[in-house]
């Protein structure tokens, strides 16, 4: 069993119920994000799950040069405050660069690092040395036991508040497929761990000049995540995904989740038990 890392009144790990952590893949602008917040905060309170609001405010891996990116370290920690401040929400983003953590640590309350980064030493040290709960993502190239050098490497800071996410492994040319062994095995490693269930429906590069997705195949990935047992479930959701700026095809409809979670729930709860 995994050790409990404490969030305000939020408990990752043991036998606590899953966490959401959920919002659109990047900060298009402000009402959007504002928008999304409040009506994901407004199921979750009605389902009972612990909800975490999450934005990227820069893409910095994207397929294409032209591809949006987002508003940018200072715009976007300007509107993940304002989250907080309105709904009373934590909030997460990725970070990219040792020199972020400091600055996304007086907003953020969860520092996410993303997977082709997971193994960067100084983004790692920079991101525990803040004291933070840091997500790691485990990279699509990596073996799940090779996770426990990242932890070690956040440990080493002092720092012991530390999630891991599964988000696929990739299987050949532009494809991932989940291994479920691995929600097991970084478990192992004594942390929380994060099933994402829209990255790991991904066609990377897929679509030449963007990413694929194949959506319709949360659902079913989120329920076999849930039933191997995991501490949070991570997705993209957005209102209307075939016009958003990033990771559209692989986003949950926002009209879709409440059904979604409702079965996820029911699950875990028997998971939990």
């Amino acid at each position: 069993m995994s050790k409990e890392v404490i969030l305000n009144d939020i408990k990752f790990g043991g036998k606590n119920p899953f966490v959401l952590i959920a919002g659109p893949c990047m900060i298009e602008d402000e009402s959007l994000v504002l928008s999304t917040a409040e009506k994901v905060k407004e199921l979750t309170t009605k389902l009972g799950i612990p909800y975490v609001f999450k934005a990227s405010f820069d893409k910095a891996n994207r397929s294409s040069i032209h591809s949006h990116r987002g508003p940018g370290l200072e715009k976007g920690l300007e509107i993940l405050a304002k989250v907080k401040e309105q709904f009373d929400l934590p909030v997460t983003s990725d970070i990219h660069e040792p020199g972020q953590a400091a600055v996304a640590a007086e907003v953020l309350d969860i520092l996410q690092i993303p997977a082709f980064l997971c193994r960067q030493t100084d983004l790692l040290v920079a991101a525990g040395k803040t004291g933070k709960i840091v997500n790691v993502k485990k990279g699509q190239f990596l073996a799940p036991w090779d996770m426990k050098n990242v932890v070690t490497k956040l440990r080493e800071t002092g720092n012991d508040n530390i999630l891991l996410t599964e988000r696929g492994s990739t299987f050949g040319y532009n494809n991932l497929v989940v291994d479920y062994r691995s929600l097991i095995t970084m478990r192992e490693l004594g942390v929380p761990v994060v099933f994402d269930a829209t990255h790991s429906v991904q066609i990377p590069g897929g679509n030449g000049t963007t990413t694929g997705g194949k959506r319709e195949y949360v659902p079913y990935l989120s329920r076999a995540a849930v039933a191997v047992g995991v501490d949070s479930v991570f997705m993209e959701v957005h209102p209307n995904p075939d016009e958003a700026l990033s990771d559209g095809p692989n986003t949950v409809k926002l009209e879709e989740l409440e059904n979604i979670l409702k079965q996820i729930k029911e699950i875990d709860n028997i998971m939990k038990l």
